[in-house]
């Protein structure tokens, strides 16, 4: 699985190129700047972007920029980035699309290297890896008139696990409920969004993120 990753700082960007590759990861490239990030996407063409957020030369929103315009020339593109905070405006926009692995991780929540290398592993193959920081930041967006206002709060909280890319089983043992109870619950919270029920756990968490982006 070749990896993409942009990073400025020396010491973080070389302790995940030594982590991916202890994991066998092939690194395609490992960058420090906005410019070198888009060079090594359009030409490498990586099984997914690991991408910080801010990257030279704005050190403001370059690198989901640099990842934005990738994944618009290059639909689909798994990308997962790495932020000190949540970017709501771009991160709304990376999930807007539905098409293609997305995941959004707070670089001071990631505790371990097994939760994030399982993050990059999973955006790869298409799905999806939230930080429920991220999440809750993007559900407190929506105003309570709009049907996510119609959720109960038990629907909410299986919403923000199904967008961290939770299964049913995952789910239902979280909250020490049964399988079949989050099954109702999922069928309740698509039925309330105007949304399709998918057995596809990676569709219906994207298809999720990409309605929460409506109405920004």
């Amino acid at each position: 699985m070749r990896v993409v990753l942009a990073e400025d700082l020396f010491l973080l960007r070389d302790g995940l190129v030594r982590m991916l590759e202890a994991f066998d990861f092939e690194i395609a490239a490992a960058v420090e700047s906005g410019p070198e990030l888009s060079k090594a996407l359009a030409e490498l063409e990586p099984d997914v972007a690991v991408v910080d957020v801010r990257l030279p030369p704005s050190h403001t929103d370059e690198g989901l920029q640099c990842a934005l315009a990738a994944r618009r020339a290059r639909p689909g593109l798994p990308v997962l980035v790495l932020s000190q905070h949540v970017e709501q405006l771009y991160a709304r926009e990376l999930l807007a699309d539905g098409n293609g692995g997305v995941g959004y991780l707070l670089k001071d929540r990631v505790f371990d290297a097994a939760q994030f290398v399982d993050a990059v592993r999973r955006v790869a193959v298409g799905g999806t890896a939230m930080d429920p920081q991220v999440i809750q930041q993007l559900l407190s967006r929506r105003s309570t008139d709009q049907p996510l206002g119609a959720l109960t709060p038990r629907e909410r909280e299986v919403l923000e696990l199904m967008a961290q890319g939770r299964s049913n089983a995952a789910i239902a043992s979280q909250l020490t409920v049964t399988e079949r109870a989050i099954a109702k619950h999922t069928s309740n919270i698509f039925g309330k969004l105007g949304l399709p029920v998918s057995d596809d756990d990676n569709r219906r968490v994207l298809a999720v993120l990409a309605y929460l982006d409506q109405g920004r």
